[in-house]
C-alpha cells in the first residue's frame, strides 16, 4: 500500500485523529509530511481521504446524508433502480441482505432506503474507518437515522464470515462488487476513485468469494460488474440485468430437493 498518514485540522481533533492511528497502525502527524501522497484527514465533521501533491482530486468520504446519497434516495427510482431489481423487492418482501465487499456503502444504503436490513462487511481497514464515519454520521441525522438503523457493519474477510455464519443467520441475498485492475482507458474511474482502488487493493480473490456467497444465500446472490465486463470465473449467472455502464449478474439459489 502507497504511504499514507493519519492527520487533523486543529489540535482539539489530535486524540481523536492519535486513537484513529492506533487503530490503523499509520503515523499520525500534524500535518502530512512533504512528497507522503494520502492522508486520511479528520475535519470538523468528517474523515476524509485525501490524495495530495499538484493536481491532486477532491477527498474520498462516505456521506449518506446529503450529495448523491441524498439525492438517489429522494430521486433514484425506488424500486426501478437495478439494483433492488436483481435482488427481487417487490410487494412486502424485503430480503435480509449481506453486502460482502462494502466500499462506500451507496449500495447497502440504497437497499437499506428501500426497507431492507444489510450487513455491511469490508475487509479495508481504511475503508471501514470511512464507512464507520459515514454511518455515525446518518445514524445522528433526522433523515437518515431511520435507515442507518437498518445498516450493520463488520470489518472482516468476506469469505471467512460467510463460512463461519450460523445457519439461523444466513441472508436471503449477498451482493458482491469486487474491484478489478483497470484495463485500458474504458475501464479508467474518476481520479477520486483511482486513488481508492490503489488503496484498497483489487479483489483477485473474487471466485472464492462468489463460491462462498452461493454457499451462504438462501435466494439470490447478486454480482456488480462493468456492462461489458466477462462474468467472474464459476457458475454462470441465471439472467443479467443490464443498465448504460453496470450490470447485475443474479445467481439465483435452488432449494435442495
Amino acid at each position: 500500500m502507497p504511504p499514507i498518514v493519519v492527520t487533523h485540522v486543529g489540535p482539539h481533533l489530535a486524540p481523536q485523529a492519535q486513537a484513529l492511528a492506533d487503530e490503523l497502525a499509520l503515523p499520525c502527524l500534524d500535518a502530512p509530511p512533504p512528497g507522503c501522497p494520502y492522508a486520511l484527514t479528520l475535519t470538523d465533521t468528517r474523515l476524509e481521504l485525501r490524495s495530495l501533491g499538484k493536481g491532486a482530486p477532491g477527498p474520498i468520504y462516505v456521506d449518506f446524508v446529503e450529495g448523491a446519497n441524498a439525492h438517489r434516495r429522494k430521486f433514484g427510482g425506488g424500486r426501478g433502480q437495478l439494483l433492488p431489481k436483481a435482488a427481487g423487492l417487490k410487494g412486502d418482501y424485503f430480503p435480509d441482505v449481506v453486502d460482502a465487499t462494502a466500499g462506500l456503502g451507496r449500495d447497502a444504503f440504497v437497499l437499506a432506503s428501500l426497507g431492507c436490513r444489510v450487513r455491511m462487511l469490508e475487509r479495508s481497514p481504511i475503508a471501514y474507518a470511512l464507512l464507520r464515519d459515514g454511518l455515525a454520521r446518518a445514524r445522528a441525522d433526522a433523515d437518515t437515522a431511520e435507515i442507518a438503523d437498518r445498516l450493520s457493519l463488520y470489518r472482516t474477510e468476506a469469505t471467512s464470515w460467510l463460512d463461519g455464519l450460523p445457519e439461523a443467520e444466513r441472508p436471503d441475498v449477498i451482493v458482491v462488487d469486487p474491484m478489478f485492475p483497470d484495463r485500458g482507458k474504458a475501464a479508467l474511474a474518476k481520479k477520486e476513485m483511482q486513488a481508492f482502488q490503489l488503496l484498497i487493493g483489487d479483489d483477485l480473490d473474487a471466485p472464492t468469494l462468489l463460491l462462498g456467497a452461493l454457499a451462504t444465500a438462501k435466494r439470490r446472490v447478486i454480482v456488480k460488474r462493468p456492462r461489458l465486463a466477462e462474468i467472474i470465473d464459476g457458475p454462470k449467472p441465471a439472467t443479467q440485468i443490464m443498465g448504460q455502464s453496470t450490470r447485475f449478474d443474479v445467481y439465483v439459489i435452488h432449494a435442495p430437493c
